[in-house]
């Protein structure tokens, strides 16, 4: 069994979440210090992580991340983890350890993932993990308001994005819970480009929605007209990230 790195970063320093105009957002590890980047480790071994709280942030906030100083070390952990991971679990696809990959953040935090792979290009095996990983974080964070906005996606729609996505329709909260699972499963023991496929779906469907509920918004003069555009905007971006992994794993030149 691959061990999963371990590299030390020695000073934080900020991480721009590459969105113009959305407002700072908090830290996902606000007072930790640094430690140990091999996060991953409690997933596929035995060695145990001290629990902490898992970090919370505003439904509305995609966080910037404080990494390590050295580029050249975090890049090179995190993409070596995650063909490590992948790998891992392609082999041996336990269900133990698979339910263990897909709530893994929801013990320890999307900062411990974070940890890894933020800092990787958005259009890499690492980015696309993280880009995984932080939408299911972000629907758990407020599933109701999340499936509120992809179920006025799918009402505006003209695509087949909703078959895409694969949610039933109309969708609960706990259904749009289940698929976020469903979809994180799918990058492990599925087909990983489409999986990533049905997340970016699923993004574009959560954008549109954004978008709509942000004009009405603006039409009686609600200040959160604009919080829902930016929000728009970053699952926009999403979406197209992922499309873009989708494609590099089929021309097998996603590292």
């Amino acid at each position: 069994m691959p061990r999963l790195l371990a590299a030390r970063p020695t000073r934080a320093s900020s991480v721009s979440t590459g969105v113009d105009g959305c407002a700072r957002c908090r830290r996902w590890c606000r007072g930790r210090t640094p430690g140990s980047v091999s996060v991953v480790a409690p997933i596929v071994g035995p060695v145990p992580r001290p629990f902490h709280r898992p970090t919370q942030f505003s439904g509305s906030e995609f966080e910037a991340f404080q990494g390590g100083d050295d580029p050249a070390t975090m890049n090179r952990v995190a993409h070596e983890s995650a063909s490590a991971l992948v790998a891992r679990v392609k082999h041996d696809p336990s269900p133990e350890i698979l339910d263990r990959l897909v709530t893994f953040t929801d013990q320890h935090g999307i900062d411990a993932v974070a940890e890894l792979w933020a800092r990787a290009s958005p259009h890499s095996l690492p980015g696309a993990l993280w880009r995984i990983y932080l939408v299911r974080a972000v629907i758990r964070q407020n599933p109701v308001e999340v499936t509120q906005l992809f179920e006025r996606g799918v009402e505006v729609a003209t695509t087949i994005d909703p078959v895409v996505a694969g949610a039933p329709a109309p969708a609960s909260p706990e259904e749009i819970l289940e698929l976020a699972d469903l979809i994180l499963r799918g990058v492990f023991v599925g087909d990983f480009a489409i999986a990533l496929e049905r997340g970016a779906a699923f993004c574009r469907l959560a954008a549109a929605g954004a978008t709509s509920v942000a004009d009405d918004q603006d039409a009686v003069g609600s200040d959160r007209a604009g919080e829902l555009t930016r929000r728009a905007l970053r699952f926009s971006e999403l979406g197209v990230d992922l499309v873009a992994c989708a494609h590099l794993w089929r021309d097998d030149s996603l590292d």
